[in-house]
């Protein structure tokens, strides 16, 4: 087991200094043509010098407010410094994730942090927008004066269907070269049609049914651990989940690090459970409700008829379910905000293999509201796995975590699920990515000028900063950058706008050097104030551009921590 303790560790990666990427050369400028002299030379104007650069920093007064980040500064037009409160071995994986994307400064004044920036993006990646029809698709071409390697495909169409079944009709007519998320029953389907490709992704995921506990009586202990005996986990992945799919008992993924064997979740026991309940005056005569958004996910394969199952589970012991369906981007603000009464269907997938990624931001110290109150003491064991760099030290405070969500039972973790993409044959460079990042970038639609991608559900916006669905992330992945990133169909930090970076021995402070000449859509050019001004207008929360689309910023709080200037 320890093998798989280790897998996709990240403290051995983000302790390496980043190797330096290969850059595009800058053209060498050519010499003015020779004039021929005036008869009567006159003193030629003097051009105004270009305005010096005024690095940007911002740096909170003391750790006390209870966050990770203490200061960030440019140091000069081409390096960004973090220090940081306390060490943290998983820094440059949070750096690489979509949500940290950078922004041009200038851009974000105008926009105000919110509005325009929200439905037209400005980034450096290899695609630019070119339109944005609510409700039918989504246009990126390629961006001319990309840095890096251009993009294949002349153009990019994101469009969009919830059912399964209608993205393999129109795989399979030719209408869309890929598509993600097979349905169950149409892997096989496609491995045996020649003209199709099947991609499928490892189960790094976790389907879970969330309870807030701010709620009675979802606020009892002993009643949220009866609800996890409730369920028949076993029968859900046999009946709605495709192959590589397997029963979650525990939150974390077998295959990354913070998975703990010797910690195992309740036993389905519906006697017991509704013993329980009984003993605890929620029976008889309970009645609640399943909400959930329909929109396929590689964790929630057909979220529909799963909601049905676990309505008909808790029937058989006796509580009465009422489902409920809310539109995605309502339902996702809405449990983020810790507004769900009764049950909430959710999941998450891996952005990246470290359990930082999926206890910390869950159940950590800057958690969202969903489950409702958080615990201090699994904060406490979070904290001291998250600080440590060395495998060995960290793996018990991982045991202890999970076994005190055992024992609070903020969710119910029902399975890990196996999905896939899949392409037309013809598409050279297709791939599934662990992370679920798919690069549209190096793939080639059998020299057609245009790729045409179709997925679950249409964006809910593209400042990605205030997002958390895999809709938006994957269109933001096409346009804008971050520091690092992940490579193509990997789950390994490698140098993006940043060609290279590197910590001090005590993993507390993170330099980060930046590409020369990176330019973004709208011309303007990188530097270290576009950096510290994308960060900050997460970080800070009385900042003015600390808008977004909603202002939760999930991602940032769950990564970092507190909120800089937080309302208490």
């Amino acid at each position: 087991m320890k093998s798989l303790r280790i897998f996709g560790l990240l403290a051995a990666v983000v302790l390496v200094i980043g190797l330096v990427s290969a850059c595009r050369p800058t053209p060498t400028p050519t010499a003015p043509p020779t004039q021929a002299p005036t008869e009567a030379p006159t003193e030629a104007p003097t051009a105004a010098p270009p305005p010096a650069f005024e690095p940007l920093s911002h740096a909170a007064e003391s750790c006390e407010y209870g966050g990770e980040l203490l200061s960030i500064e440019a140091i000069d037009e081409l390096t960004v410094r973090f220090t940081l409160c306390y060490p943290d071995p998983a820094f440059p994986s949070k750096v690489a994730f979509s949500a940290l994307d950078i922004n041009d400064a200038d851009y974000l004044w105008e926009t105000g942090g919110g509005g325009e920036l929200v439905e037209r993006p400005n980034g450096t990646g290899p695609y630019m927008l070119q339109a944005w029809n609510r409700g039918s698709e989504l246009v990126m071409t390629r961006y001319d004066g990309y840095w890096g390697t251009p993009a294949i495909a002349k153009t990019l169409v994101f469009r969009w269907n919830a059912e399964a079944a209608a993205r393999l009709v129109e795989l399979q007519a030719g209408t869309v070269d890929g598509i993600d998320n097979p349905g169950s029953d149409d892997f096989e389907v496609i491995e045996n049609d020649p003209n199709l490709a099947l991609y499928e992704r490892p189960g790094t995921n976790i389907f879970y049914l969330g309870m807030n506990n701010t709620y009675p009586p979802f606020d009892n202990e002993r009643v949220r651990q009866a609800f996890a005996m409730a369920i028949d986990k076993q029968r859900i992945v046999d009946n709605f989940y495709p192959r590589g799919s397997i029963v979650a008992d525990q939150f974390m993924p077998p295959s990354i690090f913070g998975y703990t064997p010797e910690v195992t979740w309740w036993e389905y026991n519906p006697d017991m459970a509704r013993q329980i309940l009984e003993e605890e005056g929620v029976l008889p005569g309970f009645r609640t409700t399943i909400t959930y958004r329909d929109v396929v996910r590689g964790y929630l394969p057909e979220p529909g008829v799963v909601a049905q199952d676990i309505q008909a589970q808790l029937a058989a012991i006796g509580v009465t379910v009422d489902i409920v369906v809310m539109e995605s981007g309502a339902f996702l603000d809405a449990a983020d905000a810790g507004q769900i009464d009764g049950f909430h269907m959710l999941g998450w997938g891996a952005d990246f293999p470290d359990a930082v990624n999926f206890l910390d931001f869950h159940f950590g110290r800057g958690a969202s509201a969903q489950f409702g109150n958080g615990f201090p003491d699994i904060w406490e064991a979070l904290e001291a796995g998250a600080s440590l760099a060395d495998p060995e030290e960290r793996y018990p405070y991982y045991v202890r975590a999970n076994e005190l969500i055992r024992q609070h039972v903020p969710m119910i973790p029902i399975a890990h699920g196996g999905s896939a993409t899949a392409f037309r044959a013809d598409v050279l460079g297709a791939h599934s990515s662990p992370l679920g990042n798919e690069y549209f970038a190096v793939m080639d639609p059998g020299g057609r000028d245009q790729l045409v991608w179709m997925q679950n559900a249409e964006p809910i916006g593209l400042y990605c900063a205030d997002e958390t669905d895999g809709e938006s992330l994957r269109a933001c992945e096409q346009m804008l950058e971050p520091l690092l990133t992940y490579e193509i169909a990997g789950a390994t930090v490698v140098p993006a706008l940043a060609e290279r970076w590197e910590a001090s021995d005590d993993l507390t402070v993170w330099t980060f050097y930046l590409r020369p000449g990176v330019t973004f859509h709208n011309g303007a050019t990188l530097d270290a104030n576009d950096v510290v001004l994308s960060y900050v207008a997460q970080w800070d929360a009385a900042h003015p551009l600390h808008v977004g689309r909603d202002g939760n910023f999930t991602y940032f709080s769950g990564f970092f921590g507190a909120f800089l200037h937080a309302e208490q």
